[in-house]
């Protein structure tokens, strides 16, 4: 029976769906319409050829991403009005009950999820990133990788879940803020045992060797005041070509972490500004205030699914005729993309502004022209498009366009 939060769910539904294909489809005209000839800000600075993979790289990685929405799309309507969930909960609930029972449902939903995932990541992996020369992941690595990954999800998942659950089932009307104060601490353990637990699961990580890098960088580290655990180099080339890096934990726990293929290709002067440009988000709180946003926002979504949960329309609503905490947390995170997905170019925008900001301090700390220079080679060798398109990029790209970002910098490298 349709109710009227099944209509809106539908329009929705619908509406997130249409942008999306219209965004990529408008996102592969514009690359390819601008395939032909490097823009002029770039024109010295990159080959045609090297512009052209880029684009081709940019196409070929949307055109994948209409069939991974279609497919994504298809599953959630199945799990929802097409009445998969439902058929979920007959099945657990004959068997099990209680906490158990919401563990089967909620690993149910995400072994359906992961076996339906698995065919298209391994076509990303090993055709589109090897058509592109990226992949350098054996097929072997890839199910280790794979394997490993469900092991911890399940080690760390299931309690984890069985806590939720137990607090919902067991706290109240105020369940809601227990959860979000468990979830909070629990995002907060993980960012601080993930550099020395988690991650060497999946690579290796060297200290950084001695040298005019090491010396470079620790001067700047002093400079700004940014006190690190160590310098690492990780082996991202056993997997892809792609550079990269990044910082890692949490308090003492903090890592600066350099992919290999990075160091291959940017001098001791460009490695300092990439990473004057990391220190920047440091320096200027980017990283306390993502996380406060992320944990307002999980403060909000949980205060609303506690309005929802014992509200009979929202099961109905989307095909669901039981009622149940564990049923209400898969329903509430299947369906809120759907209506939040607009908000996107928000989240983009407070980004982007991050960016600006971190790159200000990189000029002031490094120099502006050597990231100019880093951020180029990285555009080339990781296929960057130089030509988004901007709506498109305004809804999925968390940083400034290629052309808007090297202005920015080339501006800070005058006035300096």
């Amino acid at each position: 029976m349709t109710t009227p939060f099944t209509t809106l769910f539908i329009a929705a539904f619908l509406l997130s769906l249409a942008v999306r294909l219209w965004l990529t489809l408008r996102h592969i005209r514009f690359v390819s319409a601008h395939r032909a000839e490097v823009p002029a800000e770039f024109a010295a600075r990159i080959p045609l050829a090297a512009h052209q993979k880029a684009a081709d790289y940019s196409v070929d990685r949307s055109r994948f991403a209409l069939q991974t929405t279609l497919v994504d799309s298809a599953l959630l309507m199945f799990l929802t009005l097409g009445g998969g969930l439902a058929w979920l909960h007959d099945l657990c609930s004959a068997r099990l009950d209680g906490l158990p029972y919401g563990l089967a449902l909620i690993f149910s939903v995400m072994l359906i999820s992961g076996i339906i995932d698995l065919p298209f990541s391994l076509y990303r992996q090993f055709v589109i990133e090897a058509k592109h020369g990226f992949n350098r992941m054996t097929l072997g690595l890839f199910f280790a990788d794979l394997a490993k990954q469900t092991l911890i999800g399940i080690v760390i998942g299931a309690p984890l879940i069985l806590a939720v659950l137990w607090l919902m089932n067991s706290m109240g009307s105020l369940w809601w803020l227990y959860v979000w104060l468990f979830w909070s601490a629990f995002n907060l353990l993980v960012m601080f045992i993930y550099p020395t637990w988690i991650a060497p699961l999946f690579n290796k990580f060297s200290p950084l060797a001695d040298g005019e890098m090491k010396t470079r960088i620790e001067a700047l580290l002093v400079r700004c005041g940014f006190r690190s655990s160590g310098l690492f180099v990780m082996d991202g080339s056993k997997r892809s070509s792609h550079g990269n890096a990044y910082f890692t934990g949490f308090g003492n726990n903090k890592r600066i972490v350099f992919f290999d293929t990075l160091l291959e290709r940017l001098t001791p002067a460009e490695v300092e500004a990439v990473l004057a440009h990391e220190l920047g988000h440091f320096r200027r709180h980017h990283i306390v205030y993502r996380m406060a946003l992320m944990f307002a926002l999980s403060l909000g979504f949980l205060w609303l699914l506690g309005r929802l949960i014992d509200a009979p329309w929202f099961y109905s609503g989307l095909g669901v005729p039981a009622q149940n905490t564990a049923l209400a947390l898969v329903l509430f995170f299947l369906v809120i993309p759907v209506f939040t997905f607009l908000l996107g170019p928000l989240g983009s925008y407070l980004s982007r502004r991050n960016e600006f900001e971190a790159d200000a301090y990189a000029a002031e700390h490094a120099s502006a022209g050597d990231l100019v220079r880093a951020l180029v080679k990285l555009y080339e060798d990781n296929a960057a498009t130089l030509t988004p398109d901007p709506l498109h990029s305004l809804f999925y790209d968390s940083h400034p366009p290629a052309a808007q970002r090297i202005a920015h910098l080339q501006k800070l490298e005058q006035a300096a």
